[in-house]
């Protein structure tokens, strides 16, 4: 295809549905996830005295889920930014490790890298770092769908949780299980996938160990500064285990 000068060229219409068909499949289990979570959200604003319009906003802008929980208590609470920056920075402090392990696969998406780095959740990292994409399917493509269509599964759960919450009078208690189970899914899905279980038996281990050693409020960042530094130092022995497997 030639290009027009002074035109910006644009990727056919059967390539970006190439990428949706791609990757809708692979964001199946997230939407079921996310769905029940969300809806549980936006009931749980609505409990708290708050219109549907709070978790409509905040999961188009904000799309962090543990942090959208918190933000309810901050809400109601006395007025502290700094206590609300810290928090955030506690509990979203694994995107930084994402974003590290994505910096190579981000290369070349164009426009779409904002919006990759902005709706980069847990969910949407599992499937872009692991899923494997066929040849034909253009990768920022395929890699926005995915993080679109994760966004849009939790924004719209939250939204219908909000407007509807008043209406649903049974016990949701338990429902955020719901995301430890997909967790578990993806994890099963890896360790069935690759031969050479080194790195998941490592992270396994690091993680119970630092679980024992801080308790259950306070493991997470060392546990994975510790798998980071511990990956990073066998990452060569690691490579070639896996080329010989």
């Amino acid at each position: 295809m030639k290009s027009i000068p002074g035109k910006i060229n644009t990727r056919p219409a059967g390539t970006v549905k190439k990428a949706f068909l791609a990757a809708f499949p692979k964001t199946l289990p997230i939407f079921a996830g996310f769905w029940f979570l969300g809806l549980t959200y936006g009931i749980y604003m609505n409990v708290s005295g708050f219109s549907f319009w709070y978790p409509m906003l905040m999961s188009l802008t904000i799309f962090a889920g543990s942090v959208e929980f918190v933000a309810v208590n901050l809400l109601l609470g006395a007025f502290n930014p700094l206590q609300a920056l810290a928090m955030t920075l506690m509990i979203n402090a694994r995107h930084l490790f994402y974003g590290i392990s994505m910096l190579d696969r981000y290369k070349g998406t164009g426009w779409k890298k904002p919006y990759l780095i902005f709706g980069m959740c847990d969910e949407s990292f599992s499937i872009n770092y692991t899923a494997e994409i066929p040849a034909d399917v253009d990768k920022g493509w395929f890699m926005f769908f995915v993080t679109c269509l994760n966004h849009m599964y939790w924004f719209t759960g939250s939204t219908l949780g909000g407007i509807f919450g008043s209406l649903i009078h049974f016990n949701t208690e338990g429902l955020e299980f719901v995301m430890t189970a997909m967790f578990v899914v993806i994890f099963l899905e890896q360790w069935l996938k690759d031969k050479n279980h080194t790195s998941a038996l490592l992270g396994l281990g690091l993680s119970l160990l630092f679980l024992v050693a801080f308790g259950a409020e306070n493991f997470i960042i060392p546990a994975m500064l510790a798998i980071l530094g511990v990956l990073t130092l066998l990452r060569k022995p690691l490579a070639k285990e896996g080329d010989s497997a």
